[in-house]
C-alpha cells in the first residue's frame, strides 16, 4: 500500500484524491465503494493520467461500470471481486436455478439470491432433523451440516461456523460486459 485516501461518494470531481494518489506510482487502486463513483473516478484516473487498474469488491460489480466510465476503461482495466462461486458441473445447476427464477417470477436473478437461497434450504433441512423450529434445538443439527448439496454446491460448516471451501469470484470488463477470470478458494 502506497497511500490511502478517501473520496465523499456525494462529489463527482475526484482530481483531487487522484493528484494525491498519482505521485505514489501505484500499480493498482484500490477502491473500496459502489460503482456510482467508481466509474466517473474510473474516467478521471484515466483523463489525470493514472492508467492503473482499478480493483473493488461486489459493489462496482456492476453492467452499469462501463456505461459510468464513459468509454474510459479499456479491457481488463477493472478487476472486481464478488462473494461465491460456482465452477465445473455446479454450473449446470445454477444455469438451471437461473432460468427457473426467471420462468416463476419474471425477473433476472439477483447477485446473492441463489447463496440466500441454499442458506434457508440449509435451515430448513435443520429443522426436519432436528424436529422443531426452536432455534435451541435446530442450530446445534445446523452446524453440524455436512455434504449438503445446494445450488452453489456443497455446503459444510467448519467448527467455528464458516463455510468450508468458500469461494471468491474474480471479474474483468472486456468490450464493455463483465467477463468471469476465475473462481479463487
Amino acid at each position: 500500500i502506497v497511500a490511502a485516501e478517501t473520496i465523499n461518494p456525494d462529489d463527482d470531481k475526484y482530481d483531487a484524491v487522484i493528484s494525491k494518489i498519482k505521485p505514489s506510482n501505484p500499480k493498482t487502486v484500490y477502491y473500496g465503494g459502489e460503482y456510482p463513483q467508481a466509474g466517473p473516478f474510473s474516467q478521471q484516473m484515466k483523463a489525470a493520467g493514472l492508467n492503473v487498474p482499478l480493483m473493488g469488491g461486489d459493489g462496482i460489480c456492476s453492467g452499469e461500470l462501463p456505461k459510468l466510465a464513459a468509454g474510459a476503461m479499456g479491457d481488463g482495466q477493472v478487476v472486481c471481486a464478488e462473494a461465491g462461486g460456482v465452477e465445473g458441473a455446479q454450473k449446470v445447476g445454477m444455469a438451471k436455478f437461473r432460468a427457473d427464477f426467471k420462468k416463476k417470477s419474471n425477473a433476472d436473478v439477483q447477485i446473492y439470491a441463489p447463496y440466500v437461497y441454499d442458506a434457508t434450504m440449509v435451515i430448513a433441512d435443520a429443522m426436519q432433523k432436528a424436529g422443531s423450529a426452536d432455534p435451541a434445538k435446530y442450530l446445534p443439527v445446523l452446524a453440524k451440516t455436512s455434504g449438503y448439496k445446494g445450488v452453489t454446491g456443497t455446503i459444510s460448516f467448519d467448527e467455528k461456523g464458516d463455510v468450508k471451501n468458500g469461494a471468491l469470484t474474480l471479474f474483468t470488463y472486456k468490450g464493455e460486459k463483465r467477463e468471469q477470470i476465475a473462481v479463487v478458494r
